[in-house]
């Protein structure tokens, strides 16, 4: 099998080279594709060093798979011609609300694999919607959800590496007593917490919040009714949500920390005692989503909260991603 990374050099496409080389998707070749300022330098895999290409050069054909991780612009202007030489599993927001391209978290909706011939393409979710999803799964499964209430902490790692750098530099500057400036945020984010996320659509609404609400419905059940508030937080890697459930049936918390367990993909961490809990750090470098704080809604007998963290550039990103090459490998290809 050979296979090809776009935007190999950047957050994305660097953790999708690591989980490649722990995957068992056997490999012959490894196309690493990035900009014109990136071509010629190497990325080392499987003890090689391959030499990275540039995009406006590169020749589509060479890959049975490529995996797009270098965003919505790029995808718009590369995608389609590259789904005429190759499956194209795409990392951006560009193709995820088209009709005819699927939108695939396998723990959830596998089943809708079969529908990349339509267009030869695939989409990944977005790295919130990914992790809430795989939680709400099981639960839609057992229970049917009438309801979801989320509201998310955000690391600056979903925004990209500048964005990552300039937290680095601002919590440098706030402790230095110096002027802070802002270059990838709309306003400080070291020591700070922004409750916007994306440009601002229709009724008061950011594109992110639409995204969950959107994407949940399309990957999980358009009956669902979704509100969610996307916060920016100055935290480097894995995202947290805070997710109020209401189900159509009765329940109790034992079972579902016990379905929760079960399910691929999660892992309860769920102590009622200091640090019985999961937080961002902790949920680093794992291929896991985590739940934490499940308790009954005190409002509502039919609701429960949560609490969900996972690392947003692995199952948020670039597992899943490569997750969906293995099971279309096994499946269908």
């Amino acid at each position: 099998m050979n296979l090809a990374i776009i935007g190999a050099t950047g957050n994305v496409g660097r953790k999708t080279i690591e989980i490649l080389e722990k995957s068992k998707i056997k490999i012959n070749n490894l196309y690493l594709v990035a900009s014109q300022k990136s071509e010629g330098k190497k990325i080392k895999f499987k003890g090689k060093e391959i030499e990275i290409q540039s995009l406006e050069k590169y020749d589509f054909s060479n890959a049975k798979i490529t995996f797009f991780a270098a965003g919505s612009k790029i995808a718009e202007q590369w995608a389609l011609k590259a789904s005429k030489n190759t499956i194209v599993i795409d990392n951006s927001k560009f193709f995820r609300m088209d009709k005819n391209v699927p939108l695939i978290v396998p723990e959830v909706n596998l089943e809708q694999l079969k529908n990349y011939k339509k267009k030869n393409i695939i989409a990944n979710a977005n790295c919130s919607t990914i992790q809430m999803v795989v939680a709400l799964k099981p639960l839609h499964d057992h229970y049917r959800i009438k309801r979801v209430l989320v509201s998310t902490y955000q690391s600056v790692s979903g925004a990209g590496k500048a964005p990552m750098d300039e937290l680095i530099s601002q919590s440098k500057d706030y402790l230095n007593g110096k002027k802070i400036s802002s270059k990838n945020f709309t306003k400080q984010i070291a020591f700070n917490l922004i409750p916007h996320i994306d440009e601002f659509v229709e009724e008061g609404y950011t594109k992110e919040e639409w995204k969950m609400i959107n994407e949940t419905k399309k990957i999980l059940d358009p009956k669902i009714e979704i509100s969610a508030t996307c916060v920016r937080v100055p935290v480097m890697i894995s995202h947290s949500e805070s997710i109020n459930i209401e189900f159509e049936k009765s329940f109790d918390i034992k079972s579902i920390k016990e379905i929760l367990n079960k399910s691929s993909g999660c892992k309860v961490i769920d102590e009622r005692k200091d640090g019985g809990y999961i937080t961002p750090i902790e949920a680093e470098n794992s291929y896991l989503t985590f739940i934490s704080r499940i308790r009954k809604d005190s409002s509502n007998n039919k609701a429960i909260n949560m609490w969900v963290v996972s690392d947003n550039l692995l199952k948020g990103a670039a597992l899943n991603t490569v997750q969906i090459a293995e099971q279309l490998i096994k499946k269908y290809v």
